[in-house]
């Protein structure tokens, strides 16, 4: 048999799959399981919780999480994003679903398999910094090598190391207190990344830091990410925060996937009301990439830029220069270009009347 070579090529091109969330239902309550086929028979969240007593926290979520990207689902409080990270490492049992990881369903696995897999596969950075306060900060970047069997001038070294990247060298005798919020959470993340787990879960990890702490700790993350390439699955509420650092997007309502994939595309095509009120208020020209309005058809003499730079930048450069566009380049090719009127017309506000995101609090 012959396989089609177009097939395969972009068979090629597909990201590997690290995790898979498949038909994952959780839903609270004493009869959880029996709850299911009423939801699946268009029971919503405010008709279980008044006439069965249950909360239904997640719907038939499906996400596919490629591998050594950073993956961000986002969402309303209450939409159960901080309820679908905890499944992946089964600190929350789900009423029925798959979690896929590497392709070993971690709701399965033993009790044996699943401490192996929190130990050494999965590292977790909560918001609250979940510190020891009588240990230092050495002592806590250990905490993770110490749960995985190893001795102390084992894991001493290898703490030390990680914390010297995210910038604590010399506060190794410190304690949680005497540091800073921004400090503290410097420490949880360089304790979870001592453990040399493949995938990361980051639940609201930076939500309750300052605004300049928040952005400092992102390029923390977006540094060491460029060398380590893990697994990130990175829960927030915040947009500007999920477009900074996000390779893919699922946003969450009401315990369901309402859009999920690039960025771009879902700034660009909003999959209903819901997303479009949620990216109404981002600032366009500073978030757009001029290669996501590309048109690979189209040709200009007008200066070449890299795919990633945003529209504001973009549009700078072709007004100094007078021209009638941008040529848009990619690892070294041409893939397209971008009008004068296509980047104008990119950085406006949709139009329509908006509700705004509160409303559906």
């Amino acid at each position: 048999m012959v396989r089609d070579y177009s097939v395969i090529a972009k068979e090629a091109m597909m990201p590997d799959i690290k995790i898979q969330i498949k038909n994952l239902y959780k839903i609270f309550g004493s009869n959880d399981k029996k709850m299911i086929s009423h939801v699946e028979g268009g029971m919503g969240k405010p008709e279980l919780l008044e006439q069965h007593g249950h909360v239904l926290a997640l719907k038939d979520v499906n996400i596919d999480v490629p591998a050594k990207g950073v993956q961000v689902i986002m969402g309303l409080s209450g939409s159960g994003k901080s309820t679908l990270i905890r499944h992946i490492n089964r600190l929350i049992e789900p009423t029925s679903g798959e979690m896929l990881v590497d392709g070993n369903d971690v709701l399965s696995m033993s009790d044996a398999d699943l401490e192996h897999f929190r130990r050494f596969q999965a590292s977790m950075v909560f918001q609250n910094f979940a510190l020891f306060p009588h240990k230092t900060i050495l002592e806590n970047g250990m905490y993770g090598l110490k749960v995985q069997g190893q001795k102390d001038d084992q894991a001493r070294p290898k703490a030390q190391k990680w914390l010297d990247r995210v910038g604590l060298s010399g506060f190794e005798n410190h304690y949680p207190a005497q540091l800073s919020g921004g400090m503290q959470q410097r420490v949880g993340l360089a304790r979870a990344l001592s453990t040399d787990a493949d995938i990361l879960l980051m639940d609201e990890a930076f939500s309750a830091l300052d605004p300049l702490i928040r952005t400092d700790m992102q390029d923390v993350l977006l540094d060491l990410q460029k060398e380590l390439h893990k697994t990130v699955i990175f829960i927030t509420h915040d947009l500007d925060e999920a477009l900074r650092i996000g390779d893919n997007i699922a946003i969450l309502r009401d315990g369901e996937v309402v859009q999920q994939g690039d960025p771009q595309d879902i700034i660009l095509n909003p999959a209903d009301e819901y997303v479009s009120d949620f990216i109404q208020d981002i600032n366009r020209p500073r978030v757009l990439q001029i290669g996501s309005i590309a048109d690979p058809k189209s040709k200009s003499k007008g200066p070449s830029m890299e795919a990633e730079t945003v529209v504001e930048d973009a549009l700078q450069e072709v007004i100094a220069a007078k021209a009638d566009g941008v040529t848009v380049v990619k690892d070294g090719k041409n893939v397209g270009a971008a009008s004068l009127e296509q980047l104008i017309h990119a950085i406006a506000r949709p139009s329509g009347d908006k509700k705004g995101i509160e409303s559906y609090r």
